[in-house]
């Protein structure tokens, strides 16, 4: 009965840009195959209410359906899209952002052995389970809230809590849990990918970063593949990749500047490694962005 409330609120709500009245909740609907979309995937949780939906990170695949969950605990560079969609029957699912600071409150507060820890290296940043019933009534109950504006600013945080409880406490909660420690593997990770998020354009030393993450480069490489699918090097060019591809979207004719801009030096290479990425060169895709053919938007929900 959960997984049909959800449906039927998420289709009664959904909107073309994926936005709701609910700070830091997102519905996604498509009622028609479209290509893969690229994107940063953020920390979230995510549900599929119907269909079915495949994303890539790096040589990693993840597909995750109806009644399932996501959770991603760093923020990476996805290629992702509902498969199979049909008009009687679109796609639908749920979006929520992960707050470190709510789940290390949750830390805080929870008891003696109500969280059991696992430790060691983390395990990929992106984690698929099914949905138990108690994390599908919380959504329901957050979900509700679009139709009584009245409750929405007492309720929301409350609702929102309960489903971070129920994520930290659940079968992925391992991966959740260490978005809220400071001192966590994960987030000495998050800090480089931060870090080369925000300086992709530059050439660095994995030596540096390793040291601004305050790890050994053996146990930074170890950790940083882990989670990411990616040597560092290889999530740079992710990253440059998909700037460049938003930059195409409103500059198609400009090709060598928008290489330059994101950091490349060599045209040929860009092109090379734009068509391994996306598979077609960047003049073809830019023209297919022009003309509406191309997405580049959230790969998640």
């Amino acid at each position: 009965m959960s997984l049909d409330s959800l449906r039927e609120l998420l289709e009664r709500h959904v909107r073309p840009d994926g936005t709701t009245a609910i700070d830091g909740v997102r519905i996604c609907g498509a009622d028609h195959a479209v290509a893969p979309e690229t994107a940063m995937s953020g920390t979230v949780l995510a549900i599929i209410a119907q269909g079915d939906k495949r994303l890539a990170l790096g040589d990693r695949v993840f597909e995750y359906g109806a009644g399932q969950y996501l959770v991603a605990s760093i923020d990476l560079p996805l290629t992702g899209h509902f498969v199979d969609t049909v008009p009687s029957e679109a796609s639908l699912g749920f979006g929520m952002t992960l707050d470190p600071a709510a789940i290390a409150e949750l830390l805080l507060e929870a008891g003696p052995g109500d969280l059991p820890w696992v430790p060691g290296t983390p395990g990929p940043g992106i984690a698929v389970s099914d949905a138990p019933d108690e994390l599908l009534d919380a959504v329901v109950r957050l979900l509700r809230l679009l139709d009584q504006p009245r409750d929405r600013k007492a309720l929301a945080p409350l609702f929102k809590r309960e489903i971070l409880w129920r994520l930290i406490t659940g079968e992925q909660g391992d991966v959740v849990r260490q978005l809220g420690l400071a001192d966590s593997s994960l987030n000495h990770i998050r800090r480089a990918v931060g870090w080369i998020r925000d300086n992709y354009t530059k050439p660095f030393r994995v030596e540096e970063v390793a040291r601004l993450s305050g790890m050994s480069v053996s146990a930074f490489h170890r950790n940083f593949q882990a989670v990411t699918a990616m040597t560092p090097i290889q999530f740079q060019k992710h990253i440059r990749l998909q700037a460049a591809r938003l930059l195409l979207a409103n500059r198609p004719r400009d090709i060598t500047s928008v290489s330059q801009r994101v950091g490349y030096d060599n045209l040929s290479q860009f092109s090379r490694e734009y068509r391994r990425q996306f598979g077609v060169p960047p003049s073809i895709d830019a023209v297919r962005m022009r003309d509406g053919a191309g997405a580049v938007v959230a790969a998640l929900p």
